[in-house]
């Protein structure tokens, strides 16, 4: 589904069973979304959205971020995420190449990292980090 196809209300009606704290993270994390890459697609998934360039290919190689409403906190993970500028270790995770971030508390949230995650992450072409795959 192409982002301009859901509105805020619609998002606010399926996740209408969080705290009003973690929807707001959530609902924040849409709106970047949508200002850095107002073309790309949208998947909902259970309880997560996922965000991806639909014209460059799917979930995987072209993975802007997932987002997943857990009972206390939203996860924001990247498929490549290992391979992201991360200098003040905010990413978690040992999946490889999977990382995330738990986002409790809106106002604790850096706003500015998670920003440069979701540009760095639209921006990442998997198949540069994989020649072989090419």
């Amino acid at each position: 589904m192409d982002l301009s196809m859901i509105t805020i209300r619609e998002l606010e009606k399926r996740f209408s069973f969080l705290k009003e704290d973690l929807l707001n993270i959530l609902l924040e994390i849409h709106n970047i979304v949508v200002e850095i890459a107002p073309d790309a697609s949208l998947d909902m998934v259970g309880e997560s959205l996922v965000y991806f360039n639909g014209s460059r290919g799917g979930h995987v190689s072209a993975g802007i971020c997932l987002t997943t409403a857990k009972p206390d906190h939203i996860r924001l993970a990247f498929i490549h995420g290992a391979f992201l500028p991360d200098p003040k270790h905010l990413l978690e995770g040992t999946s490889y190449p999977k990382r995330y971030m738990k986002l409790i508390d809106y106002d604790q949230v850096e706003w500015s990292a998670v920003r440069e995650f979701i540009v760095a992450h639209n921006k990442l072409d998997p198949y540069s980090l994989y020649p072989e795959t090419k």
